[in-house]
Formats: structure tokens, C-alpha cells, sequence
């Protein structure tokens, strides 16, 4: 799991794939590790642009909602969760369902 909308690895996807597949042969595209083994959380970035690049990047299955306690403010995190421009079904998927997927807490 990797916080603060996934450390810039989103932002520099297309700049990995470009590189590494030149300089390393892997199986699949960087990105698909990337896309297929990590989840991301927002822990304080609450910034739409970012948040959207994130989600085009990785898609919203692999991302979950987090607060970066006691760094970042629950009602702020909140706030933003909120606000997103998702689906309600994919606002239900960030908050909750992503976590208990990832967790084995199916509901």
C-alpha cells in the first residue's frame, strides 16, 4: 500500500514504462505491476487534479480513502472524499469496499 496518492508514481508512469522497458525486461509493462500489486491512498493529498491522474492511472479499484492521522484532518479527508468527481459507486468503493476487498472483510 503506498499513501499520498501513490508518492508521484502515477505522475511518473508513463516515464517508467518509457525507460524500463528499454533498460529492463520484465514479463509485463512496469505499469501493470504498478496498476495489479499496489493500492494507493489519499493520507492528506486532497488535491482533485492529483486524485484524477491517480485514478486514470491505476483506476479505482486500488484506491482507498486514508486521513494520514495525525497529520491530516478526518473532516478535510472527508470533505474531499465528498466532493470527488466518482460515481457514488466508486465513492463507496474508495471508502470502504476497496479496504475490505484488500483486507479479506467482504461484505
Amino acid at each position: 500500500m503506498v499513501g499520498h496518492m501513490g508518492e508521484g508514481l502515477s505522475f511518473m508512469m508513463p516515464r517508467f514504462e518509457q525507460v524500463m522497458s528499454r533498460v529492463v525486461q520484465l514479463q509485463r509493462p512496469v505499469g501493470e505491476y504498478f496498476r495489479t500489486n499496489l493500492h494507493y491512498t489519499f493520507a492528506a493529498f486532497n488535491w482533485t487534479p492529483t486524485f484524477l491522474n491517480l485514478l486514470l492511472q491505476v483506476g479505482v479499484e486500488r484506491i482507498l480513502f486514508a486521513t494520514d492521522h495525525p497529520y491530516g484532518s478526518m473532516e478535510t479527508a472527508r470533505a474531499f472524499l465528498d466532493r470527488l468527481p466518482v460515481a457514488p459507486a466508486d465513492r463507496e468503493r474508495i471508502a470502504q469496499h476497496n479496504a475490505e476487498r484488500l483486507l479479506g472483510l467482504g461484505t
